[in-house]
């Protein structure tokens, strides 16, 4: 059923919400886990169900993104598949850059012609979830639609997100409003009754409102279709206008799905990856996510105190407390330290031997205190630290840090100072 599909995923936008994190990466580049990348997710799904012609449309802060896939995903020559990085470019004819995610998919449907190719899978490069994907094409080609949108509920609270629709009693969708605020309108579109979408669909009375996921199926005949324009964007302008002239349907998503577009996303999306309850669970044999092998030796954790945490490989923990925290790869945390709820992002390669005598060494140093914090890759955070909250100053920007939703955030190579209290 996955054989005729072709997987498209949007490598996204400037990121802006997610800086500092994309201050040198791109959103589908930014860790997640202590060892993964966001783009992991949809190449991973796209793998556990069978989908093996996969492009991926990058622009914004690429390097570390090509690397990752380059290194991470190669299918053999005999299995008819591949995973293409298509980035934004100037041509004889357009020099402008993508304005849009249709307008990054209008720009590159010379390079989806493959013949075998009938159904075409939009995902975005930035979400959390696991989603069986043959379910969503077996109800695409049941209902005879033209375009299927993934859909899932939210509170009322959390539409002015999202795309907000209206189905029929044949899950058609017949509305469609992108990020409403107007109380009126949102009265408009509660859901009253979710039945329609089958028993193990049911209604929440807390998430009665309808949510595009930015997950879209479309047949090849009405993507070339609906592409043809200048609509720039798939939420706020093709989805809208295919409803009145294709058949347009609602495909009902019923597990855990998480936008990482904003720094309190993300926090919150790792720390509850070290819960015992945890909604989402990296341990799935039947559907991992895969990510690029680092061969890396297994972490030694020396007279340490750890709980409710991931810890990741290549690591080096002595004499410290952690708790609530995700620790990544090849992350370092010295003698009489303490980390809590917090977000190590670990480093790309070991120090070596012959720092400058003097310097700050890389990874935590000794007797430091760091709460509620991120700490990006290769950061050197100096003997005696103290990194706490800053919840009352929800957004500030400093020299060696930042704050972002109340969360102190330590950009990739900073050099905090022995002693320094932020």
């Amino acid at each position: 059923m996955t054989s005729n599909v072709l997987a498209i995923i949007l490598g996204g936008g400037r990121g802006t919400r997610l800086f500092p994190l994309t201050k040198d990466r791109s959103k589908p580049a930014v860790p997640l886990g202590g060892k993964y990348r966001l783009v992991d997710i949809p190449i991973s799904n796209c793998i556990n169900n069978n989908i093996r012609k996969i492009y991926i449309l990058t622009q914004f802060n690429t390097a570390s993104l090509h690397m990752h896939i380059n290194r991470s995903f190669n299918f053999d020559i005999f299995s008819n598949g591949y995973i293409d990085i298509l980035a934004a470019e100037q041509t004889p004819t357009r020099e402008t850059w993508y304005q849009g995610t249709a307008d990054a998919v209008r720009q590159n449907l010379q390079h989806f012609s493959d013949p075998s190719v009938e159904y075409f899978l939009i995902l975005s490069g930035d979400q959390l979830y696991r989603m069986d994907f043959y379910s969503i094409m077996q109800f695409h080609i049941e209902k005879k639609a033209d375009v299927t949108v993934s859909v899932l509920p939210v509170e009322r609270s959390k539409t002015s997100g999202f795309g907000i629709l209206k189905v029929n009693n044949n899950c058609r969708i017949t509305e469609f409003v992108e990020k409403p605020t107007d109380p009126q309108v949102l009265d408009a579109y509660k859901v009253k009754d979710l039945s329609i979408f089958g028993s193990e669909t049911k209604l929440d009375k807390e998430k009665s409102y309808l949510a595009s996921m930015g997950i879209y199926v479309f047949n090849k005949k009405a993507m070339y279709e609906a592409l043809d324009n200048d609509m720039t964007d798939f939420g706020k302008h093709i989805i809208p206008a295919s409803i009145s002239e294709r058949k347009v349907f609602a495909y009902p998503y019923n597990g855990y799905w998480e936008d990482i577009g904003t720094i309190d996303a993300f926090y919150d999306a790792n720390l509850l990856l070290t819960k015992k309850d945890r909604p989402f669970d990296f341990f799935d044999p039947k559907s991992p996510i895969f990510t690029h092998p680092r061969f890396l030796p297994p972490s030694i954790l020396t007279n340490c105190n750890v709980t409710e945490s991931c810890i990741c490989e290549g690591c080096h923990l002595s004499g410290s407390k952690i708790h609530n925290s995700v620790v990544g790869i090849r992350s370092v945390v010295k003698e009489g330290s303490e980390v809590f709820d917090s977000i190590l992002l670990g480093n790309d390669y070991y120090e070596t031997a012959d720092k400058v005598k003097g310097a700050v060494p890389m990874g935590i140093g000794r007797r430091c205190r760091i709460e509620r914090t991120i700490i990006d890759k290769n950061a050197c955070i100096g003997d005696g630290t103290i990194i706490r909250s800053k919840e009352e100053c929800p957004n500030e920007d400093h020299d060696n840090y930042y704050v972002r939703d109340g969360i102190v955030i330590i950009p990739k190579h900073s050099v905090i100072e022995p002693g320094s209290v932020i």
